[in-house]
């Protein structure tokens, strides 16, 4: 199947692989918090369990280094493409509220990101996230 959408992780390729993974789910969840119709039904076993609904479409995960990924968020800005992001400072807050509080202190250019996520136009994904490449 073919969706006119693609959903992008780019992740800083030095991060230790726990930040990896806890950026990728953080980022994950703020493309479905934006655009609720991405999930599709529970699942349910031949035994009659029950389990939580997934994403409908796939998720690419790509890599790049810090310059890199601060090209694709100045690309997706200029785009007004909507971005999921997460910062290095994140990972020494606890919640939410402070995770927000730590972004707020910084302008976009001096942002310094762990991780960003979008969901657009496959064209329009593939132009903005140029040059990351597949995560290893």
């Amino acid at each position: 199947m073919q969706f006119e959408t693609k959903i992008a992780i780019v992740l800083r390729a030095d991060l230790a692989t726990w930040q990896k993974l806890n950026v990728t789910a953080f980022l994950m969840s703020g493309i479905v918090g934006a655009a609720l119709e991405l999930i599709g039904e529970r699942y349910r076993d031949a035994d009659g369990n029950s389990y939580n609904a997934l994403a409908i479409q796939p998720v690419i995960v790509l890599a790049s280094d810090g310059a890199g990924l601060g090209k694709i968020h100045a690309r997706a800005l200029s785009r007004e493409v909507p971005l999921s992001l997460y910062t290095e400072e994140m990972f020494a807050t606890g919640h939410d509220a402070a995770n927000r509080a730590v972004v707020a202190e910084y302008a976009a250019a001096d942002l310094t990101l762990a991780g960003l996520a979008l969901r657009a136009d496959r064209k329009l994904v593939d132009k903005i996230t140029k040059g990351a490449k597949m995560h290893p």
